[in-house]
């Protein structure tokens, strides 16, 4: 699914199903070695598609580190981003001389907790919601734009970017009421200076995916 939503020249890979006899990366072991079978399951199956997204883009199966505040550590040369929710994990990445930064999250296509849209929307976003019907979860997709939108900021800024610091609009371009797929605009709120030389970031353009159950956002910022 997440391939549908990225443009050329990014590899992916998503697993859906879990194989039992998959294993950390004997160099990542110590990340996870006190992790709840949950955590590991999801830290082993994301990294497992980095793997073989790096194999796509011809590099070694290596070790993925975790930096600061959880920030996957990528080979040189390479960007990407990591997502998993409850049944799917995957991965993006491609070549730091093609692309500045890759985002993309997955989110269960279900309405948030209640109490959660308040603290990570805007008001004009809430009231998009509230004048928006398609039959869709727009909550959680509004969720997963926002936290793919974070994944493609810090690694170009490694600061923080909290909810209240993008306005995020979309276009649908078709829906049902188990399904639909459009794009989305990130206009970022606070400055964007970067920390690649290259120039400041001001907005970010992304693609949405709602099948089977999940929400999948991706940005791929060049």
């Amino acid at each position: 699914m997440i391939e549908t939503i990225l443009p050329s020249g990014v590899a992916s890979a998503e697993l859906l199903e879990y194989p039992e006899d998959l294993k950390a990366h004997p160099a990542e072991e110590h990340l996870i070695a006190k992790a709840v079978e949950k955590r590991r399951r999801d830290f082993i199956g994301a990294r497992h598609c980095a793997r073989l997204a790096l194999a796509e883009l011809g590099e070694p199966p290596v070790a993925i580190g975790k930096g600061e505040r959880g920030a996957p550590i990528w080979p040189r040369g390479i960007v990407g981003s990591m997502t998993h929710c409850d049944g799917y994990r995957a991965a993006a990445l491609g070549h730091k001389m093609r692309f500045r930064s890759i985002g993309i999250d997955a989110e269960p296509h279900a309405a948030l907790p209640e109490g959660v849209l308040d603290s990570v929307s805007l008001p004009p976003e809430r009231e998009w919601l509230n004048t928006t019907y398609s039959g869709l979860h727009l909550d959680r997709l509004l969720f997963c734009a926002k936290e793919a939108t974070f994944k493609a900021w810090w690694p170009l800024t490694d600061r923080w970017l909290g909810f209240e610091d993008a306005h995020i609009t979309f276009e649908i371009a078709d829906s049902t009421e188990q399904s639909g797929h459009g794009t989305f605009h990130s206009e970022l709120l606070v400055p964007g200076q970067t920390n690649d030389g290259g120039v400041p970031l001001v907005s970010f353009d992304g693609r949405w995916l709602i099948a089977d159950g999940f929400i999948l956002t991706a940005i791929v910022h060049v």
